[in-house]
């Protein structure tokens, strides 16, 4: 390419000078074209490319651009795609899977926060100041809603030393309220902050979610206080580590097909596993059921990446976004599922009722803390799993997404993760249901240590080797009818 071609990445983006030279590169098929002088060699979907690649985009076309309003509160697009940010540019740039929004206003101040390529993330004084003083938001707005501000403001007062980190935002978005021309602004900020601080009247909020702060409770607290007895239990649990040996290797090399096969078969992803190696390693989707061949790739995706397998969070905000990430990996064929995104509205299974949806955050934070003082690998796995089965703050993909996280702490601490065969599933609902109706934490332990001890005998080097010791342990056989006959998961050579 021309010496005037920029790289970032696996993208490239250029100028008029080699316009030709990039045209003949895409009619030869060594490039494609993203949008007008963006180009990529990739050959993923192309909104996959351009989230890979955001900032870079991002930094290339809008320069010292500072992501605020709606996209404040992540640095990512909405449901919808949008990306808001404050530019000198008047038009959008229109991309796959996301349009970038600018619209005037104040360039960088001094406490937002510096992101990759030369592009500024609003602070949260300055993303409160400036959602907080639209005229209008909502969920196909360029703003985030007055619920939706009310929400962020729990979720900060919810953070360790919420308190401090509040008192030091009012005061930082005092420096910067006439600045943005925010000054009105700034006084129902005052309001809010106060009404969270419980120094103020909590009738000032308008969601439940701040009311419920100012009341004193902001989150699940049922759940809060169940995820602290597993805590304590696990705490008290003594190690039986089972590590991963390197001269094991080749047992484990397809046991990223199994976990994902079987993480979706026991949530109602039915396919052979025929039909699933066809999928996964021929991209051989059938027509008629593409998402649900979606959701078993995503799986894949996401479990047999060597390193986003055993990559684990480091804070409360990190979980979050790791949680977030982990989803729309995996249901990102799925709009109904909101991929990426919390629930929007209450969900049970049978008599179990779930956290909230205005609580599902700062439940999840209040809950990730609890992990803290959890060393021994298989503890946080256990504990990993039950906060987020138990929150459930998905649509859908919740079982998926915790047991991806169970093994993503498995991994970093080098043990053998855990997969629930088909048969297991019954014995899997079952110390689930237990440990959230009567804090049975014992038996959820118990039957998560077998899977584990189960999944380390299996050999699963070749698919021949996998499905003959997985036919030999009832591994594949019906949960109801196995049930009926007395058949029970066993460890290979009936040890």
């Amino acid at each position: 390419m021309e010496s005037t071609e920029r790289h970032a990445g696996e993208i490239l983006f250029t100028d008029e000078r080699n316009r030709f030279a990039l045209s003949k590169a895409v009619s030869r098929g060594r490039l494609r074209r993203i949008a007008r002088g963006i180009y990529t060699r990739s050959r993923d979907e192309p909104s996959a490319v351009v989230r890979r690649n955001l900032w870079a985009i991002v930094g290339h076309e809008f320069p010292g651009a500072v992501v605020t309003d709606r996209s404040a509160r992540r640095y990512a697009p909405d449901e919808h795609g949008w990306l808001t940010v404050v530019h000198s540019r008047s038009r959008p740039l229109k991309l796959p899977g996301v349009t970038i929004v600018p619209r005037r206003g104040s360039g960088p101040l001094f406490s937002d926060n510096p992101l990759p390529f030369g592009v500024w993330g609003a602070s949260p004084e300055r993303g409160l100041l400036e959602n907080l003083g639209a005229r209008s938001g909502g969920p196909t707005g360029r703003y985030l809603t007055v619920h939706e501000a009310e929400a962020w403001i729990v979720d900060l007062a919810a953070q360790s030393n919420g308190a401090d980190r509040l008192n030091d935002l009012r005061d930082r978005a005092r420096q910067i309220a006439s600045t943005l021309g925010r000054d009105h602004a700034f006084d129902r900020l005052t309001s809010l902050v106060s009404a969270a601080l419980v120094t103020g009247d909590a009738s000032a909020a308008v969601s439940d979610a701040l009311r419920a702060w100012g009341q004193g409770e902001p989150f699940d607290r049922t759940r809060v206080e169940r995820f602290t007895a597993l805590r304590g239990m696990l705490n008290d649990l003594a190690p039986e580590p089972l590590p991963t040996l390197l001269e094991d290797d080749a047992r484990r090399a397809l046991l990223p097909f199994y976990e994902a096969y079987f993480s979706n078969y026991i949530e109602g992803t039915e396919f052979t596993l025929d039909e699933a190696a066809a999928i996964v390693f021929d991209d051989a989707v059938p027509p008629n059921r593409s998402e649900d061949a979606h959701d078993i790739i995503g799986t894949y995706r996401l479990v047999a990446d060597a390193q986003e397998r055993r990559r684990t969070p480091n804070d409360p905000e990190d979980f979050v976004a790791t949680l977030l990430a982990r989803h729309m990996t995996m249901l990102e064929a799925r709009p109904d599922a909101l991929p990426g995104r919390f629930k929007d509205r209450a969900n049970q299974a049978g008599s179990t009722i779930f956290v909230a949806p205005d609580f599902v955050e700062a439940t999840l934070r209040r809950g990730f803390e609890g992990a803290n003082g959890l060393i021994d690998p298989y503890a946080r796995a256990v504990f990993m799993m039950f906060l987020v089965s138990e929150v459930h703050q998905f649509v859908d993909g919740n079982g998926r997404i915790a047991r991806v996280m169970m093994n993503a702490e498995l991994s970093a601490g080098d043990q053998v993760r855990i997969i629930i065969p088909t048969v297991y599933r019954l014995n899997y609902l079952a110390a689930l249901k237990g440990a959230t109706h009567n804090n049975q934490f014992d038996s959820l332990v118990a039957m998560l240590r077998f899977a584990q001890r189960y999944t380390a005998r299996v050999d699963f080097s070749d698919r021949q080797s996998a499905e003959r010791d997985l036919a030999a342990t009832s591994a594949l056989r019906d949960p109801v009818e196995a049930e009926d006959y007395g058949v029970r998961l066993k460890f290979p050579g009936g040890v």
